[in-house]
């Protein structure tokens, strides 16, 4: 599976409105935002970059002034943490991913389920991006270029996916990629703190998930961020796969 995982986050930054390949490696770049959530690179499953093709991809991000950083799953590219590490590369974190196909897929039926919508006008998805932004903190801040890139992952071919909230606005929500490589990556599942525990994650996520293999995506992947997530999408039918790295380069200080 991290060979498919890995292909897939190449595929996935050649969707970037700028793609950089050198020595290896793809960088996807979104100029609306210097965020280095929006902003990577990932290797080539394979990949064995030398000292220079690492300087080469560090040059990339500190023309544009932006942080060096990359996100891959290790096992699909062995000589690459090394080559990263010996040029200063420090580890930012290790997340587990989860996968779920059409057979493990359990969708909640109960009464008392959410009512999950797909986002159809410009006002439902500020909603959902604002309440992305209220559920994540410091660091994602709702913004235009946030609402826009929620929508062209709609009409590029991946979901999206909210819960209304009472209020009208919206309680949670995430949203799932395009498929590439027989697969899909879901992410930024998020509830806003007033409506939590009422079971908003898990029916998104459901949702999302089903609409994917109506697509044909032989799977749906995505990482948690701590054990309350992670049985969330155990319900569902998401079971460990593999692990990957994130890497960057800290500024030198003189």
């Amino acid at each position: 599976m991290d060979t498919q995982i890995q292909r897939f986050a190449v595929a996935n930054l050649r969707r970037r409105p700028l793609v950089v390949e050198t020595g290896g490696f793809v960088a996807g770049f979104s100029p609306d935002t210097d965020s280095p959530y929006l902003n990577y690179a990932t290797p080539l499953p394979g990949a064995a970059p030398t000292a220079n093709d690492v300087a080469g991809l560090v040059a990339q991000f500190r023309d544009r002034g932006l942080l060096p950083r990359l996100e891959f799953a290790p096992q699909a590219a062995p000589r690459v943490e090394p080559a990263l590490r010996a040029a200063g590369f420090t580890t930012e974190a290790v997340h587990e991913y989860l996968v779920c196909t059409p057979d493990t897929l359990t969708v909640p039926r109960a009464v008392s389920v959410p009512r999950v919508q797909t986002p159809a006008t410009d006002e439902q998805y500020a909603a959902l991006d604002a309440a992305l932004g209220e559920a994540f903190g410091d660091g994602f801040a709702s913004s235009p270029e946030g609402v826009a890139r929620l929508r062209r992952m709609q009409d590029d071919g991946g979901a999206v996916r909210f819960v209304p909230a009472a209020d009208g606005g919206c309680a949670g929500g995430a949203a799932c990629s395009p498929p590439a490589e027989d697969t899909a990556e879901l992410g930024g599942v998020g509830t806003r703190p007033a409506y939590r525990g009422r079971g908003i994650a898990t029916a998104v996520t459901a949702a999302l998930a089903e609409a994917m293999f109506v697509q044909g995506a032989g799977s749906v992947w995505l990482e948690y961020s701590g054990d309350g997530s992670r049985r969330v999408y155990e319900r569902v039918g998401f079971r460990p796969q593999g692990t990957r790295l994130y890497l960057s380069l800290p500024v030198q200080r003189s």
